[in-house]
Protein backbone atom coordinates (compact mmCIF):
# COMPACT_ATOMS: atom_id res chain seq x y z
CA UNK A 1 0.00 0.00 0.00
CA UNK A 2 1.58 3.04 -0.94
CA UNK A 3 1.08 5.88 1.31
CA UNK A 4 1.00 9.75 0.68
CA UNK A 5 2.25 13.00 2.67
CA UNK A 6 -1.67 13.15 2.86
CA UNK A 7 -1.96 9.69 4.47
CA UNK A 8 0.63 10.61 6.87
CA UNK A 9 -0.87 14.08 7.47
CA UNK A 10 -4.29 11.95 9.08
CA UNK A 11 -1.89 10.00 11.27
CA UNK A 12 -0.18 12.87 12.59
CA UNK A 13 -3.43 14.61 13.58
CA UNK A 14 -4.78 11.37 15.68
CA UNK A 15 -1.70 10.99 17.06
CA UNK A 16 -1.80 15.00 18.35
CA UNK A 17 -4.68 14.27 19.29
CA UNK A 18 -4.47 11.02 21.35
CA UNK A 19 -1.76 12.99 23.38
CA UNK A 20 -3.22 16.14 24.13
CA UNK A 21 -7.08 14.87 24.76
CA UNK A 22 -6.74 11.16 25.59
CA UNK A 23 -3.48 10.67 27.49
CA UNK A 24 -3.24 12.98 30.03
CA UNK A 25 -6.41 11.55 31.56
CA UNK A 26 -5.72 7.84 30.96
CA UNK A 27 -5.19 7.49 34.92
CA UNK A 28 -7.73 9.22 35.62
CA UNK A 29 -10.25 7.18 33.58
CA UNK A 30 -8.53 3.98 33.91
CA UNK A 31 -9.50 3.97 37.81
CA UNK A 32 -12.83 5.77 37.44
CA UNK A 33 -13.80 2.62 35.15
CA UNK A 34 -15.00 4.80 32.19
CA UNK A 35 -14.41 8.22 30.41
CA UNK A 36 -16.94 11.05 29.35
CA UNK A 37 -17.59 9.45 25.89
CA UNK A 38 -19.52 11.79 24.14
CA UNK A 39 -17.74 14.60 25.40
CA UNK A 40 -14.18 13.45 23.79
CA UNK A 41 -16.18 11.95 20.44
CA UNK A 42 -17.87 15.36 19.73
CA UNK A 43 -14.04 16.74 19.67
CA UNK A 44 -12.84 13.75 17.67
CA UNK A 45 -16.57 14.15 15.66
CA UNK A 46 -15.59 17.82 14.97
CA UNK A 47 -11.80 16.96 13.60
CA UNK A 48 -13.94 14.45 11.44
CA UNK A 49 -11.95 11.60 12.78
CA UNK A 50 -15.09 9.65 12.92
CA UNK A 51 -16.23 9.58 9.67
CA UNK A 52 -12.95 9.65 7.34
CA UNK A 53 -14.50 7.02 4.83
CA UNK A 54 -18.03 7.72 5.71
CA UNK A 55 -20.47 9.17 3.18
CA UNK A 56 -19.58 12.97 2.38
CA UNK A 57 -24.18 13.02 1.99
CA UNK A 58 -23.76 11.82 5.53
CA UNK A 59 -21.46 14.22 7.16
CA UNK A 60 -18.06 12.14 6.57
CA UNK A 61 -15.31 12.93 4.53
CA UNK A 62 -16.00 10.42 1.49
CA UNK A 63 -12.53 9.26 1.73
CA UNK A 64 -11.19 5.75 1.13
CA UNK A 65 -10.36 3.24 3.46
CA UNK A 66 -6.79 3.86 3.44
CA UNK A 67 -7.20 7.62 4.85
CA UNK A 68 -9.08 5.88 7.45
CA UNK A 69 -6.77 3.02 8.20
CA UNK A 70 -4.12 6.03 9.47
CA UNK A 71 -6.38 7.40 12.07
CA UNK A 72 -6.36 3.95 13.20
CA UNK A 73 -2.97 3.60 13.40
CA UNK A 74 -2.89 6.65 15.34
CA UNK A 75 -4.80 5.00 18.29
CA UNK A 76 -1.51 3.05 19.07
CA UNK A 77 -0.27 6.37 20.75
CA UNK A 78 -2.85 6.00 23.40
CA UNK A 79 -1.74 4.56 26.80
CA UNK A 80 -4.30 2.46 27.37
CA UNK A 81 -5.94 -0.09 25.21
CA UNK A 82 -9.96 0.91 26.54
CA UNK A 83 -9.82 4.21 24.50
CA UNK A 84 -9.32 3.43 21.58
CA UNK A 85 -11.65 0.10 21.90
CA UNK A 86 -14.56 2.96 22.45
CA UNK A 87 -13.57 4.59 19.51
CA UNK A 88 -13.19 1.57 17.08
CA UNK A 89 -16.43 0.55 18.36
CA UNK A 90 -18.13 3.98 17.36
CA UNK A 91 -16.42 3.87 13.97
CA UNK A 92 -15.71 0.63 12.75
CA UNK A 93 -17.80 -1.79 15.09
CA UNK A 94 -21.36 -0.36 15.34
CA UNK A 95 -21.93 1.75 12.54
CA UNK A 96 -20.38 0.52 9.43
CA UNK A 97 -24.03 -1.51 8.57
CA UNK A 98 -25.56 1.31 9.09
CA UNK A 99 -23.64 3.17 6.39
CA UNK A 100 -23.42 0.49 3.40
CA UNK A 101 -26.96 -0.99 3.86
CA UNK A 102 -29.21 1.66 5.80
CA UNK A 103 -31.74 3.86 4.65
CA UNK A 104 -31.04 7.76 4.04
CA UNK A 105 -33.86 8.18 7.06
CA UNK A 106 -32.12 6.06 9.39
CA UNK A 107 -28.96 7.72 8.00
CA UNK A 108 -29.71 11.18 8.47
CA UNK A 109 -31.12 10.08 12.29
CA UNK A 110 -28.33 8.37 13.24
CA UNK A 111 -25.14 7.89 11.13
CA UNK A 112 -24.89 11.87 11.19
CA UNK A 113 -24.89 12.44 14.57
CA UNK A 114 -22.40 9.40 15.35
CA UNK A 115 -19.99 10.66 12.89
CA UNK A 116 -20.22 14.49 14.74
CA UNK A 117 -19.94 12.71 18.09
CA UNK A 118 -23.46 13.93 18.96
CA UNK A 119 -24.36 9.94 19.66
CA UNK A 120 -22.31 7.57 20.96
CA UNK A 121 -23.01 4.00 19.39
CA UNK A 122 -22.59 -0.11 20.45
CA UNK A 123 -23.16 -3.10 18.62
CA UNK A 124 -24.99 -5.46 20.46
CA UNK A 125 -23.98 -8.99 19.37
CA UNK A 126 -22.50 -11.21 21.74
CA UNK A 127 -24.09 -13.22 24.63
CA UNK A 128 -23.52 -14.80 27.69
CA UNK A 129 -24.21 -18.14 25.60
CA UNK A 130 -23.20 -16.90 22.46
CA UNK A 131 -20.00 -15.10 21.88
CA UNK A 132 -18.28 -16.39 19.12
CA UNK A 133 -20.95 -18.51 17.87
CA UNK A 134 -23.00 -15.55 16.28
CA UNK A 135 -25.68 -17.93 14.92
CA UNK A 136 -27.00 -19.26 18.15
CA UNK A 137 -27.93 -15.76 19.60
CA UNK A 138 -31.30 -15.85 21.41
CA UNK A 139 -32.50 -12.46 21.15
CA UNK A 140 -35.53 -12.51 19.43
CA UNK A 141 -37.29 -9.08 17.39
CA UNK A 142 -40.79 -10.07 17.08
CA UNK A 143 -43.25 -8.08 14.45
CA UNK A 144 -46.47 -6.70 15.95
CA UNK A 145 -48.40 -4.64 14.08
CA UNK A 146 -45.44 -1.59 13.05
CA UNK A 147 -42.82 -2.62 15.50
CA UNK A 148 -40.20 -4.86 16.10
CA UNK A 149 -40.83 -6.43 19.46
CA UNK A 150 -37.69 -7.02 20.76
CA UNK A 151 -36.50 -9.42 24.05
CA UNK A 152 -33.44 -11.05 25.17
CA UNK A 153 -30.12 -9.84 26.30
CA UNK A 154 -26.41 -8.80 25.19
CA UNK A 155 -23.52 -9.30 27.19
CA UNK A 156 -19.68 -7.48 26.85
CA UNK A 157 -21.38 -4.51 25.48
CA UNK A 158 -18.59 -1.98 24.76
CA UNK A 159 -20.38 2.17 25.40
CA UNK A 160 -23.30 0.27 26.82
CA UNK A 161 -24.01 2.25 29.87
CA UNK A 162 -23.10 5.49 28.03
CA UNK A 163 -24.65 4.45 24.29
CA UNK A 164 -27.38 6.73 22.26
CA UNK A 165 -27.93 3.56 20.28
CA UNK A 166 -27.02 0.09 19.57
CA UNK A 167 -27.04 -1.97 16.26
CA UNK A 168 -28.73 -4.81 17.47
CA UNK A 169 -28.36 -8.33 15.73
CA UNK A 170 -31.78 -10.03 16.57
CA UNK A 171 -33.52 -13.20 15.45
CA UNK A 172 -36.71 -12.05 13.39
CA UNK A 173 -37.73 -15.75 11.73
CA UNK A 174 -37.95 -18.86 11.66
CA UNK A 175 -35.65 -20.99 9.71
CA UNK A 176 -32.10 -21.23 8.47
CA UNK A 177 -30.21 -19.51 10.98
CA UNK A 178 -27.64 -17.74 8.79
CA UNK A 179 -30.81 -16.02 6.96
CA UNK A 180 -34.06 -15.14 9.96
CA UNK A 181 -31.60 -12.73 11.37
CA UNK A 182 -31.28 -8.56 11.19
CA UNK A 183 -29.86 -5.74 12.37
CA UNK A 184 -31.55 -3.05 13.65
CA UNK A 185 -30.81 0.11 15.07
CA UNK A 186 -31.88 0.40 18.75
CA UNK A 187 -32.75 3.82 20.61
CA UNK A 188 -30.82 2.86 24.35
CA UNK A 189 -33.60 5.07 26.07
CA UNK A 190 -36.88 3.47 24.84
CA UNK A 191 -38.54 1.22 27.99
CA UNK A 192 -37.59 -1.89 28.61
CA UNK A 193 -33.92 -1.67 28.10
CA UNK A 194 -31.37 -1.18 31.08
CA UNK A 195 -28.21 -2.23 31.51
CA UNK A 196 -26.16 -4.17 34.45
CA UNK A 197 -23.50 -2.69 36.64
CA UNK A 198 -20.09 -1.98 34.59
CA UNK A 199 -18.22 -5.33 34.32
CA UNK A 200 -15.38 -5.68 36.40
CA UNK A 201 -13.06 -6.54 33.76
CA UNK A 202 -9.17 -7.88 34.10
CA UNK A 203 -8.35 -4.90 31.37
CA UNK A 204 -9.49 -2.26 29.08
CA UNK A 205 -10.69 -0.97 32.35
CA UNK A 206 -11.35 2.59 31.36
CA UNK A 207 -13.62 1.51 28.36
CA UNK A 208 -17.42 0.61 30.12
CA UNK A 209 -18.59 -2.29 29.08
CA UNK A 210 -22.26 -4.09 30.41
CA UNK A 211 -24.88 -6.38 30.06
CA UNK A 212 -28.09 -5.01 28.49
CA UNK A 213 -31.44 -6.63 28.88
CA UNK A 214 -34.58 -5.81 26.34
CA UNK A 215 -37.77 -6.69 27.85
CA UNK A 216 -40.68 -6.23 24.81
CA UNK A 217 -38.99 -3.07 23.78
CA UNK A 218 -40.73 -2.09 21.06
CA UNK A 219 -38.78 -0.40 18.01
CA UNK A 220 -40.57 0.84 14.82
CA UNK A 221 -39.49 -1.25 11.58
CA UNK A 222 -38.37 1.47 10.17
CA UNK A 223 -34.98 1.32 12.24
CA UNK A 224 -34.44 -1.92 10.43
CA UNK A 225 -30.87 -1.59 8.63
CA UNK A 226 -31.20 -3.27 5.21
CA UNK A 227 -33.18 -6.24 4.48
CA UNK A 228 -34.88 -8.43 6.79
CA UNK A 229 -33.31 -11.87 6.99
CA UNK A 230 -29.47 -10.40 5.98
CA UNK A 231 -28.45 -9.50 9.63
CA UNK A 232 -25.78 -12.41 9.79
CA UNK A 233 -24.67 -11.52 6.49
CA UNK A 234 -24.27 -7.45 6.92
CA UNK A 235 -22.50 -8.28 10.94
CA UNK A 236 -20.22 -11.16 8.78
CA UNK A 237 -19.05 -7.47 6.48
CA UNK A 238 -18.98 -5.36 9.76
CA UNK A 239 -16.81 -8.13 11.31
CA UNK A 240 -14.46 -7.47 8.53
CA UNK A 241 -13.88 -3.59 9.71
CA UNK A 242 -13.48 -4.60 13.07
CA UNK A 243 -10.76 -7.41 12.67
CA UNK A 244 -9.10 -5.32 10.67
CA UNK A 245 -9.26 -2.68 13.34
CA UNK A 246 -7.91 -4.61 15.67
CA UNK A 247 -4.63 -5.23 13.42
CA UNK A 248 -4.19 -1.44 12.58
CA UNK A 249 -5.00 -0.30 16.36
CA UNK A 250 -2.13 -1.97 17.88
CA UNK A 251 0.98 -1.42 15.39
CA UNK A 252 2.13 1.34 17.12
CA UNK A 253 1.32 0.09 20.65
CA UNK A 254 3.64 -3.03 19.47
CA UNK A 255 6.48 -0.93 18.46
CA UNK A 256 6.15 1.82 21.52
CA UNK A 257 5.71 -1.18 23.83
CA UNK A 258 9.36 -2.78 22.54
CA UNK A 259 11.06 0.73 22.82
CA UNK A 260 10.04 1.29 25.81
CA UNK A 261 11.34 -2.00 27.26
CA UNK A 262 14.62 -1.21 24.67
CA UNK A 263 15.33 1.96 27.20
CA UNK A 264 14.70 0.14 30.48
CA UNK A 265 17.08 -2.61 29.41
CA UNK A 266 19.46 0.12 28.39
CA UNK A 267 19.20 1.75 31.99
CA UNK A 268 18.84 -1.46 34.17
CA UNK A 269 22.39 -3.05 34.69
CA UNK A 270 22.92 -6.72 36.03
CA UNK A 271 26.39 -8.95 36.55
CA UNK A 272 28.25 -5.95 35.21
CA UNK A 273 26.25 -4.96 32.21
CA UNK A 274 22.95 -3.68 31.07
CA UNK A 275 20.29 -6.36 30.14
CA UNK A 276 20.24 -4.96 26.93
CA UNK A 277 23.70 -5.96 26.46
CA UNK A 278 22.73 -9.78 26.84
CA UNK A 279 22.34 -11.50 23.65
CA UNK A 280 19.19 -13.25 24.36
CA UNK A 281 17.43 -10.02 25.74
CA UNK A 282 18.36 -7.85 22.56
CA UNK A 283 18.32 -10.88 20.01
CA UNK A 284 14.42 -11.48 21.59
CA UNK A 285 13.43 -7.31 20.92
CA UNK A 286 14.88 -7.79 17.17
CA UNK A 287 12.60 -11.18 16.36
CA UNK A 288 9.46 -8.83 17.76
CA UNK A 289 10.52 -6.09 15.44
CA UNK A 290 10.54 -8.37 12.95
CA UNK A 291 7.08 -9.77 13.85
CA UNK A 292 5.34 -6.19 14.00
CA UNK A 293 6.77 -5.17 10.81
CA UNK A 294 5.15 -8.61 9.17
CA UNK A 295 2.24 -8.35 10.65
CA UNK A 296 2.14 -4.52 9.52
CA UNK A 297 2.82 -5.69 5.79
CA UNK A 298 -0.47 -7.80 6.20
CA UNK A 299 -2.30 -5.09 7.62
CA UNK A 300 -1.38 -2.76 4.13
CA UNK A 301 -2.78 -5.29 2.19
CA UNK A 302 -5.85 -5.85 3.83
CA UNK A 303 -5.87 -2.16 3.58
CA UNK A 304 -5.60 -2.08 -0.10
CA UNK A 305 -7.85 -5.10 -0.54
CA UNK A 306 -10.64 -3.34 1.13
CA UNK A 307 -9.79 -0.39 -0.74
CA UNK A 308 -10.09 -2.30 -4.11
CA UNK A 309 -13.18 -3.59 -2.82
CA UNK A 310 -11.59 -7.38 -2.88
CA UNK A 311 -12.77 -9.96 -0.28
CA UNK A 312 -10.37 -9.60 2.26
CA UNK A 313 -12.58 -12.27 4.84
CA UNK A 314 -8.96 -14.97 4.87
CA UNK A 315 -6.68 -12.65 4.69
CA UNK A 316 -8.03 -10.27 7.84
CA UNK A 317 -8.33 -13.57 9.97
CA UNK A 318 -5.45 -14.45 9.35
CA UNK A 319 -3.88 -11.16 10.50
CA UNK A 320 -6.62 -11.10 13.94
CA UNK A 321 -5.20 -14.19 14.34
CA UNK A 322 -1.68 -13.03 14.19
CA UNK A 323 -2.37 -9.72 16.14
CA UNK A 324 -3.88 -11.91 19.17
CA UNK A 325 -1.07 -13.89 19.62
CA UNK A 326 1.97 -11.32 18.86
CA UNK A 327 0.65 -9.17 21.46
CA UNK A 328 0.79 -11.60 23.96
CA UNK A 329 3.99 -12.49 23.02
CA UNK A 330 5.21 -8.72 22.89
CA UNK A 331 3.53 -7.92 26.37
CA UNK A 332 4.94 -11.19 27.42
CA UNK A 333 8.24 -11.06 26.78
CA UNK A 334 8.97 -7.31 27.71
CA UNK A 335 7.33 -7.41 31.52
CA UNK A 336 10.01 -10.38 31.97
CA UNK A 337 12.80 -8.07 30.52
CA UNK A 338 11.03 -5.01 33.41
CA UNK A 339 11.86 -7.71 36.17
CA UNK A 340 9.48 -7.14 39.24
CA UNK A 341 8.49 -3.63 37.73
CA UNK A 342 7.11 -5.03 35.08
CA UNK A 343 4.68 -6.84 37.66
CA UNK A 344 3.48 -3.59 39.01
CA UNK A 345 -0.20 -2.48 38.52
CA UNK A 346 0.79 0.99 37.02
CA UNK A 347 3.48 -0.34 34.73
CA UNK A 348 3.08 0.69 30.88
CA UNK A 349 3.75 -2.94 30.21
CA UNK A 350 1.46 -4.64 32.84
CA UNK A 351 -1.18 -2.20 31.43
CA UNK A 352 -0.97 -3.40 27.85
CA UNK A 353 -0.20 -7.22 29.40
CA UNK A 354 -3.95 -7.08 30.48
CA UNK A 355 -5.65 -4.73 27.86
CA UNK A 356 -3.86 -6.39 24.95
CA UNK A 357 -5.10 -9.88 26.35
CA UNK A 358 -8.50 -9.03 24.89
CA UNK A 359 -7.76 -9.34 21.24
CA UNK A 360 -7.51 -12.94 21.44
CA UNK A 361 -10.76 -13.16 22.48
CA UNK A 362 -12.77 -10.30 20.92
CA UNK A 363 -14.25 -9.96 17.61
CA UNK A 364 -13.49 -13.72 17.12
CA UNK A 365 -11.48 -16.08 19.18
CA UNK A 366 -8.24 -17.06 17.67
CA UNK A 367 -9.68 -20.63 17.23
CA UNK A 368 -12.50 -18.78 15.27
CA UNK A 369 -9.96 -17.53 12.64
CA UNK A 370 -8.69 -20.28 12.75
CA UNK A 371 -11.81 -22.78 11.59
CA UNK A 372 -12.44 -19.37 8.96
CA UNK A 373 -9.26 -19.70 7.18
CA UNK A 374 -9.64 -23.40 7.47
CA UNK A 375 -13.06 -23.26 5.37
CA UNK A 376 -11.97 -20.93 2.80
CA UNK A 377 -9.14 -22.87 2.61
CA UNK A 378 -11.14 -26.22 2.49
CA UNK A 379 -9.07 -28.02 5.10
CA UNK A 380 -11.61 -28.24 7.43
CA UNK A 381 -12.97 -31.22 8.49
CA UNK A 382 -16.86 -31.94 7.36
CA UNK A 383 -18.31 -34.25 10.64
CA UNK A 384 -21.80 -36.17 9.92
CA UNK A 385 -24.51 -35.85 12.48
CA UNK A 386 -25.10 -38.99 14.43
Amino acid sequence: MEYTEEHRKMKSAMVKFVETEINPHVPEWEKAGIFPARELFKKMGKLGFLGVNKPEKFGGMGLDYSYHAMTVEGLGACDCGGIPMAIGVQTDMATPALAKFGNDELRYEYLVPAITGEKVACIGVSEPHAGSDVASIRTTAEKRGGDYVINGTKMWITNSTQADFMCLLATTSEGNRHRNKSLIVVPMNLPGVSTSERLDKLGQRSSDTAQVFFDNVRVPKRYLIGEEGMGFPYQMVQFQEERLWAVLSNLDSFDRLIKKTEDYCRDRAAFGQTILDFQVVHFRLAELRTEVEALRAMGEKCVESMVRGKDMTRLASMAKLKTGRLAREITDSCLQYWGAMGFMWDNPISQFYRDFRLASIGGGADEVMLSIISKIDGTLPSFKKK
